[in-house]
């Protein structure tokens, strides 16, 4: 019996055909390399951040920490995809693994104390290895333009993998285990080798070689069930990549099927075509993609780092032997929010990215005023809520390139699924400048008011 519409098997019926479209024919070593290229690329960004306190000492915000940790890779990726794409992705890979490699590596051997020297070293190396994975995360996004939507769904568990990962094994070596910072920075400055391994021995490079475009154009992945043909059929001229609305969207000539293409326009007026073009087809993503994940980071972030340094309590109240315990583990618990959502989306999905967006806002409305006025009972109150926090910016994110992805022109969907990436670094930029202020107007009233725990971490 076919089930009545609207009803609830119905609804089940639906979200069972979803999940199984989504995994069918998938292949174990696309998931596996994405779900690494997602945590390699972004588990050093975690730990870093998880790290903030002990790198920069207690007399600094630590919305210092955030902007070297995501301002080069903000303006990497506001200027990057324009250009990129005449960049192979061989070689892409090999730059993101060394500038990752080499900013651990000065963190590290820089020497441990809360100088100004020595901090400000430590915020270069923080920003090489910005700069590294802001370039990864483009990248390794628009890739998935060339594997469908298992890999990205791969790549966001992977990038939620990486802030549990991250932010739990720093919780877990530098308190549990005892373990020294510097040993602990030392051992995670080794972890982007395995990017290469995924990407030139797991990862299978049929698609990104039948689809991907020379020349310097973005490609497009075309689904085509015909047989052998003219290899001319279904190409889509210059001319099908302009209209009167969006102007130029490409300089290229592509084959549907991928067996053949054209490239023109390699001169200087076809890069300022195609850049132009370009230009246009950002300004389409602004409103509908855009705009929601810029403002749902800026409201988690400044929570993560402006008002959760400040959410302290009494420790004979609380599972901590000592205030600096707080702020990795309100990390931690963040970050198993963002691996559950980002790990939803064959299972779940969100339309309307502006309705999580909101909410977030509460979120920080909500833990800034307890900062202030002290009305939650307990600590653990604190945790039920960022890891909603965590929980609808993970959404948020998957959610966004998914609807990309499925609403996007395939002709348009590498660049657009790498310009958008601007929105999260661009509102984690915003968030460490109002974290900064933030945190010292939180502290010194708290302070004022008898309440002088932010300054025992």
């Amino acid at each position: 019996m076919l089930p009545w519409p609207g009803s609830a098997s119905a609804s089940w019926d639906i979200y069972r055909r979803r999940v199984k479209s989504t995994f069918e024919g998938a292949d174990p070593r696309v998931f596996v390399a994405f779900w690494l290229f997602g945590l390699i690329n972004n588990v050093l960004y975690v730990i870093i951040l998880s790290a903030a306190l002990d790198l920069v000492g207690p007399s600094v915000p630590k919305g210092v920490v955030l902007l070297a940790n995501v301002l080069p890779g903000f303006l990497t990726k506001l200027i990057a995809p324009y250009f990129i794409q005449n960049v192979a992705y061989s070689i892409r890979i090999l730059v993101v693994v060394a500038g990752s490699i080499c900013g651990m590596f000065i963190i590290v051997y820089t020497p441990d104390s809360h100088d100004g020297g020595a901090i400000t070293a430590k915020m270069l190396a923080i920003a090489l290895a910005s700069f590294a994975s802001g370039g990864g995360e483009l990248s390794f996004l628009a890739l998935t333009h060339y594997y469908g939507h298992f890999s990205l769904a791969a790549w966001g568990s992977g990038t939620g993998g990486a802030g549990l990962i991250g932010a739990g094994a720093y919780v877990l070596a530098t308190t549990t285990l005892g373990l020294s910072v510097h040993f602990t920075l030392l051992l995670s400055a080794f972890f982007p080798v395995i990017m290469l391994w995924s990407f030139f021995v797991v990862l299978p490079r049929e698609p990104l070689k039948q689809f991907g475009t020379p020349g310097g154009a973005y490609g497009a992945v075309r689904d085509d069930d015909s047989e052998d043909g003219d290899a001319t059929e279904g190409l889509l001229s210059t001319e099908d990549l302009i209209d009167e609305r969006d102007g130029p969207l490409s300089a290229s000539v592509i084959s549907v099927s991928g067996r053949s293409f054209t490239s023109v326009g390699s001169s200087a007026q076809g890069f300022w075509d195609r850049f132009k073009g370009n230009l246009i087809r950002s300004r389409g993503l602004f409103v509908p993609y855009m705009i929601p994940l810029l403002f749902v980071y800026i409201s988690e972030y400044t929570i993560n780092q402006g008002v959760a340094p400040t959410l302290l309590f009494p420790l004979s109240k609380t599972p901590f032997k000592a205030y600096r315990e707080f702020y990795p583990a309100y990390n931690a618990i963040y970050q198993f929010g963002v691996f559950i959502s980002r790990s939803s989306t064959p299972f779940f999905r969100i339309h309307r990215l502006y309705t999580p967006s909101i909410l977030q806002l509460l979120n920080l409305i909500l833990l800034t005023l307890h900062a202030v006025f002290n009305f939650l009972p307990n600590v653990w109150i604190v945790f039920m809520i960022v890891f909603w926090e965590g929980l609808l910016g993970g959404l948020v994110y998957v959610s966004t390139f998914a609807e990309i992805t499925d609403n996007v022109p395939k002709e348009d969907r590498e660049f657009s699924l790498s310009v958008t990436t601007v929105s999260d670094s661009g509102g984690i930029c915003i968030a460490s400048f109002l974290g900064m202020i933030l945190e010292v107007l939180l502290c010194n009233y708290q302070v004022e008011h008898g309440r002088d725990y932010c300054k025992k971490l």
